[in-house]
């Protein structure tokens, strides 16, 4: 065996452990999150034995959900770059400290102030976690390899956010309170914290290996920092006037209004409109984020062989379907065509939204910024995503109150038909600059 191929081998060993930690920590990071949307049913309960009416329980926590969600959009979009200044790993490990000890907050009761100031802080400190993922990622490994590896990143989400709800949902169905669930999460949390503190590491230069290449068409690829000096403005500057980097922040927009009104109101949607009990409830909103990981997958490795324009193709496809079948959601209430055809048509959702839309603060954003600027990239199209999904809070809250889920499901449509117009333009845009 060849210096060469075992030293191929040893680095590929640790290429492993580190997706591993990675995958891992971040899929941790969504039990600190479906834990609000699992148990929302039993938290409006708990807050109208505190003297509110259902109604105004239902759109308060749809407040407390956005707010959390406006905290997670500022902090990526103020806080993500960080990464590209102290390193991935140190955001990474923030993040899941940060959502370990607000997790444990939520349970020592207190009504809505405590529940508003725990989430708002387990959001905001997550806000920073994808975004030191993705500079680790492109330190880690060579750019003709980020498709496929973002792709298995993108599934983690995913993964954590079905074993979740699925074990939060066995939770239930055994008598756990609410705050059973959130102790659990906690525990899940803390688990993955002390792994990435112990083992992950920022770069593969520091364990003796070569630095990764990057994407040569980055938007930094021509641009040199006085003395190699990495400031805010060099890093903002390509960035904020590239169109097509525009138009994938306002794509972000539209695809996360839909991913986070799924997240967040499925289990009490098929509660209330599918009459599913609680735990019924909460372990089949797992198929969303289930069926979502299938798409990811399958979708990234399409786009790796579509041409440069083949991601943005995929997105145009995924959110035209995603609008057609919220139509359908519509037009098909579960009292019409039955409660397993209901689950079937959110599955589909899933699957055309998803897979697309792990794109944008992934592969997307190392394309635009490469080594130097992933972090911010990432953060800024992620941030701005974000930015739409705290119409999924009370927004949504307040179209079920005053239009029933009907009315939600056309407002989804209309804004994924929206967002598969700009991903027309995106298409066109990618075309025309392979073409030249």
């Amino acid at each position: 065996m060849t210096m060469g191929s075992a030293t191929g081998r040893t680095l590929l060993s640790r290429q492993v452990v580190i997706l591993l930690l990675l995958f891992g920590g971040y899929a941790a990071c969504y039990f600190g999150r479906a834990n609000f949307s699992v148990t929302m049913p039993l938290l409006v309960d708990e807050l109208v034995r505190r003297g509110l009416t259902p109604e105004d329980a239902l759109v308060r926590l749809g407040g407390v959900y956005s707010l959390g969600v406006l905290a997670y959009a500022l902090g990526k979009m103020f806080l993500g770059g960080l990464g590209d200044f102290w390193g991935g790993r140190c955001s990474f490990l923030v993040a899941l400290g940060g959502a370990t000890l607000f997790t444990m907050l939520f349970t020592l009761g207190g009504g809505l102030p405590l529940f508003t100031l725990a989430w708002i802080g387990n959001r905001l400190t997550q806000s920073i976690g994808w975004a030191g993922l993705i500079k680790v990622t492109g330190r880690w490994f060579d750019f003709r390899h980020h498709g496929s590896v973002i792709a298995i990143l993108s599934v983690s989400y995913l993964i954590g956010d079905a074993l979740a709800r699925q074990s939060m949902g066995m939770l239930l169905a055994h008598g756990a309170s609410w705050v059973d669930v959130y102790r659990f999460a906690a525990l899940v949390l803390a688990a993955l914290l002390i792994f990435n503190l112990l083992w992950l590491r920022d770069s593969r230069v520091e364990v003796g290996f070569n630095p990764a290449t990057v994407n040569p068409t980055n938007l930094y690829s021509k641009s040199v920092q006085p003395d190699g000096r990495t400031t805010l403005l060099g890093l903002l500057g390509p960035l904020v006037t590239s169109p097509s980097f525009r138009l994938v922040c306002l794509l972000s927009f539209g695809c996360t209004v839909v991913r986070e009104a799924f997240n967040v109101w499925m289990p009490l949607f098929l509660k209330e409109g599918a009459g599913y009990d609680a735990a019924g409830a909460a372990s089949l909103s797992a198929i969303f984020p289930a069926v979502g990981a299938v798409s990811v997958l399958l979708t990234g490795w399409l786009g790796d062989r579509l041409g440069v324009s083949g991601r943005a193709t995929l997105l145009f496809a995924g959110l035209a379907a995603t609008a057609v079948t919220l139509m359908a959601l519509y037009g098909l209430p579960p009292d019409l065509i039955g409660r397993t055809a209901t689950v079937a048509l959110i599955g589909l959702v899933a699957f055309c939204l998803l897979g697309p839309y792990s794109y944008l603060g992934g592969a997307f954003a190392l394309d635009f910024g490469g080594a130097r600027g992933g972090a911010i990239a990432s953060g800024l199209i992620d941030g701005v995503g974000y930015l739409g999904g705290t119409l999924a809070g009370a927004g949504v809250a307040r179209l079920s109150v005053v239009y029933g889920w009907h009315g939600v499901f056309v407002g989804l449509a209309a804004v994924a038909t929206a967002s598969a117009v700009a991903a027309g333009f995106l298409m066109y845009a990618q075309a025309q600059a392979a073409r030249e």
